[in-house]
């Protein structure tokens, strides 16, 4: 038996990605494949810690308010959590020849965690990237995922910042640990330029601003095209 394909999608908050995953999971289902639709924090222990964090859930003994780890503990939280649900979920999958599809993975942490990283080491924290901060954790976070299995094919939806935030606010719900304004337009321009985070990788655009009816189209040719 051969081994099955791996699809990652990707983007900012709002972007859309885990709408396209159960879109793409059903319609491959109805093409008689078989898919496997996971995401990342994954649903295993360290993904629940994953998400608690991300949630402001997780509160600090004797601080009275949630912890806000650094970017480096996230990056680590998430490097683990990404080999753990490799190991139990994703390769067992493709060794089984299924088509798995996964809601992030570490495009996402060489986006979040390096933005997040020049963000802090700006003046007064909210200043330009520092080019050499951002380089040596991009580095940094690479080596940490160097075991990770490297997708056949990675959907990166490019939406404009204003229509993700938009989404988001529909969707309701607290704001999330990520979700801030000038983070996210940040990301945004990390994202269109992607090739740069995972040199090597095999990338295709999509444009996220449309409707979903023509995301889907777009990202179903390219996972055709495989």
């Amino acid at each position: 038996m051969s081994e099955g394909q791996f699809v990652v999608v990707e983007g900012i908050d709002g972007a859309g990605s885990t709408t396209l995953v159960a879109e793409l999971s059903s319609h491959f289902r109805a093409q008689r494949r078989v898919v496997h639709a996971t995401c990342e924090p994954s649903g295993g222990p360290l993904g629940a810690m994953i998400r608690q964090i991300l949630s402001h859930r997780v509160v600090v003994p004797g601080s009275g308010g949630p912890a806000s780890p650094g970017w480096a503990t996230m990056a680590l939280l998430f490097a683990a959590d990404r080999l753990d649900h490799l190991e139990a979920e994703v390769l067992p999958r493709l060794a089984a020849g299924a088509l798995v599809i996964s809601d992030r993975y570490d495009l996402s942490s060489l986006a979040y965690q390096s933005a997040t990283a020049s963000r802090l080491a700006s003046p007064g924290g909210a200043g330009a990237p520092v080019p050499d901060q951002v380089e040596s954790a991009l580095a940094w976070i690479r080596e940490l995922n160097r075991h990770a299995r490297r997708p056949d094919l990675t959907l990166v939806l490019d939406v404009r910042p204003e229509v993700a935030a938009q989404r988001r606010g529909d969707r309701g719900g607290r704001e999330e640990l990520y979700e801030r304004a000038e983070l996210q337009q940040r990301l945004a321009v990390l994202y269109a330029s992607a090739e740069k985070l995972v040199p090597g990788d095999r990338l295709v655009h999509i444009d996220a601003n449309q409707s979903l009816a023509k995301v889907l189209s777009a990202s179903i040719d390219a996972i055709e095209r495989l």
